[in-house]
């Protein structure tokens, strides 16, 4: 059963970036839809980015568009998130998720394999 391993989470100011990784754990993200999810303290966990199978398509929560940017490097088996400009809105801890087929999914319910998480906390 593949597994994601989340890395590169921390604390940075206002403004700043960060970049984030996802890993396969025991298999490969060949067949996978990649995504991210974050939860803050408080709050629910809510969709960030995703990534089709292909790459060829990426989707972003609005709250993020155009500070973020999702890839993925099939060479590499690895998954990225980065973030510039980051504001202490985006304080959280970053969930990497796996959906099998070609479109990520952009609610829980349709996430196949969750990471552990690594936590971005934004400093103002």
């Amino acid at each position: 059963q593949v597994q994601p391993v989340e890395s590169g989470g921390g604390l940075v100011q206002a403004g700043g970036s960060l970049r984030i990784s996802c890993a396969a754990s025991g298999g490969t993200w060949r067949n996978y839809a990649m995504g991210w999810f974050r939860q803050a303290p408080g709050k629910e966990r809510e969709f960030v980015s995703g990534i089709s199978w292909s790459g060829g398509n990426t989707y972003y929560a609005d709250s993020v568009k155009g500070r973020f940017t999702i890839s993925r490097d099939s060479a590499k088996n690895m998954v990225y998130l980065q973030m510039n400009m980051l504001k202490p809105e985006d304080t959280a801890v970053y969930y990497c998720a796996a959906t099998t087929g070609i479109i990520p999914a952009t609610s829980e319910s349709g996430v196949g394999y969750w990471g552990q998480g690594t936590k971005v906390t934004v400093s103002s």
